[in-house]
């Protein structure tokens, strides 16, 4: 039973909380990168992709 003079504190409390935790949701699991090293991985591939072949030695 709630006491008497403060029939809303516990509906206040349990609100501000919903609220904090709208405003500062948790981090999902998984793996987050950033931009830079986004940037960095694309061109090594891009640069491996676009390296030449190594030379072979000829038959003969």
């Amino acid at each position: 039973m709630m006491p008497v003079g403060t029939p809303n504190t516990l509906a206040t409390e349990t609100m501000a909380d919903d609220v904090e935790s709208l405003l500062n949701p948790t981090e999902a699991d998984g793996i987050f990168r950033d931009s830079a090293e986004c940037a960095g991985l694309l061109l090594f591939v891009g640069a491996l992709l676009l390296s030449p072949q190594t030379p072979r030695p000829k038959k003969g």
